[in-house]
């Protein structure tokens, strides 16, 4: 078994989400992933304590790493993270805009007598431009990107319950350096990489984006429903509700004949296409929440699924995670943390040769001593730095 990115460094001075899930996916490939912290840790370390004790973001996004704290602001500390880089094949940074290269850890600065090395900044912005300086957290650029304005209800614009414009930019960013080691494997140069959080949303806005700019109207906010698809929305059933998601018109006639028993709404000319559904979506909605309404959710999600109708019910994460989807697939799996052992998603791509490492979440600097030797320091001056505060080695 041959972990596709084995023999791969990646050393990455990183923090919050998005550079943090781009590493991650790198680890789960079998990737050495050397995490860069700050003497008082990663923010998400802090962001809250409810993994036993551990951040949900930080176990969610740094198992299979290692971690180094040192003080960058510190010569030594400093040159001990650029020895660590000048080994490794790729460098990933979301500093503040500018602060890499005032640390020497720029571009240029790395790659010079060491071309091969795949550098990628991910920042809020990108570089240039009159919002570069400015902060970017993922609800910001939820906002500047346009998700917020058609995401939610008529009445209310919400963000998106997940961090959306981190995870855009943090995948793209793992897509990067896949991208950039493949080049190499055939040039032998490496590359220099500039992910944009707002670009990355911004490209996730797909066909609302072009719905404005052909039409000049902004899509309206559609709850749980669909622009240009009908019936597409929850239904009520005698015990909750359901989703169902027609996409073509063969649908609607199963739908209507074979689940609600109603061949008459097949021809009907108000909904016999989806054009004509949505233009009457109020009336199409009626008829199907008429029959929806008659059924528990559990009998009518069962024959819209005989039936091959799309369908879901809306689960809480409770339901997800004893999902019997997941349980089928045998998809958990155990890591440990510094205070516990918990319960980890698998990836999502599958290899059928190869299972995802799946490493233990770091302790802030648990692998400092080690790595600070491995750079060429002796064990006593690597000891003698921690002691002085420059650097941290965890305990316990």
């Amino acid at each position: 078994m041959t972990l596709p990115l084995a023999g791969f460094t990646v050393v990455s001075v990183e923090q919050a989400v998005a550079a943090p899930l781009a590493t991650r996916n790198l680890a789960d490939l079998g990737a050495r992933v050397i995490k860069v912290e700050r003497l008082d840790g990663d923010l998400a370390r802090s962001y809250d304590h409810l993994v036993e004790g551990t951040g949900a973001h930080f176990v969610w996004l740094n198992r299979g790493k290692e971690s180094i704290a040192v003080d960058l602001k510190c010569a030594d500390g400093l040159d001990a993270v650029r020895r660590l880089i000048a080994r490794a094949d790729v460098f990933v940074q979301n500093l503040a805009p500018g602060a890499a290269e005032r640390l020497g850890l720029g571009a240029d600065d790395l790659r010079e007598g060491h071309p091969e090395l795949v550098v990628v900044n991910l920042s809020g912005f990108g570089a240039g431009g009159p919002l570069e300086q400015r902060k970017a957290y993922d609800m910001l650029i939820q906002a500047e990107a346009g998700l917020i304005s058609v995401t939610g209800t008529p009445e209310t614009a919400v963000k998106t319950g997940i961090p959306t414009a981190d995870i855009a930019s943090g995948m793209y960013c793992a897509q990067a350096v896949l991208a950039a080691l493949l080049r190499r494997a055939t040039t032998g140069e490496g590359a220099v990489v500039d992910v944009s959080m707002l670009e990355s949303t911004v490209e996730w806005m797909g066909h609302a984006m072009y719905s404005q700019m052909y039409t000049g109207a902004p899509p309206p906010r559609m709850g749980l429903s669909h622009i240009s698809i009908a019936p597409y929305d929850a239904f009520p059933t005698s015990d909750g509700q359901i989703l169902i998601g027609v996409q073509s018109d063969r649908g609607w006639r199963e739908l209507v004949t074979e689940v609600f028993g109603a061949p008459e709404l097949a021809d009907d000319p108000r909904f016999v296409t989806n054009v004509a559904r949505v233009a009457n979506r109020a009336a199409c909605d009626a008829e199907v929440s008429t029959r929806t309404r008659l059924r528990t959710t559990a009998d009518l999600d069962a024959a819209l699924a005989a039936a091959g109708i799309p369908a879901a019910q809306i689960k809480g994460l409770d339901q997800v995670i004893d999902h019997p989807q997941l349980a089928a697939r045998n998809r958990w799996r155990t890591i440990g943390t510094e205070h516990a052992q918990v319960e980890a998603l698998l990836p999502p791509a599958t290899f059928t040769d190869f299972e995802a490492p799946m490493g233990d979440v770091p302790a802030l600097g648990q692998h400092t001593h080690s790595l600070l030797v491995e750079t060429g320091l002796t064990d006593d001056e690597a000891t003698s730095m921690i002691a002085r505060g420059d650097a941290l080695q965890a305990t316990g």
